[in-house]
């Protein structure tokens, strides 16, 4: 696993996306008090569940790695210019 240039950024941008679409679907919201782990493995099983990301393999079902499937999706979700994109 490569590490991506500003993939704290893209998580941190992905948990907030994904705050809202979640909340827009109807299954949940994310409080305050909610711990950032809590937050990745939630959005992260969301969006398997949702068919929006693939599985990881088995055995890799870690917090690392999760945040970067999740930075992965919202890269992908970004505008071409947008400040965290960077190629």
């Amino acid at each position: 696993m490569k590490k991506l240039e500003h993939e704290a950024e893209l998580v941190i941008e992905a948990l907030r996306i994904g705050a809202v679409y979640a909340q827009k679907r109807g299954v949940g919201k994310f409080e305050a008090t909610d711990s950032a782990k809590n937050k990745v493995t939630f959005l992260y099983r969301l969006l398997v569940h949702d068919k929006l990301i693939q599985p990881l393999a088995k055995g890799q079902e870690d917090e690392p790695h999760m945040k970067h499937k999740l930075a992965l999706w919202i890269l992908r979700q970004l505008p071409e210019d947008h400040r965290l994109r960077s190629d």
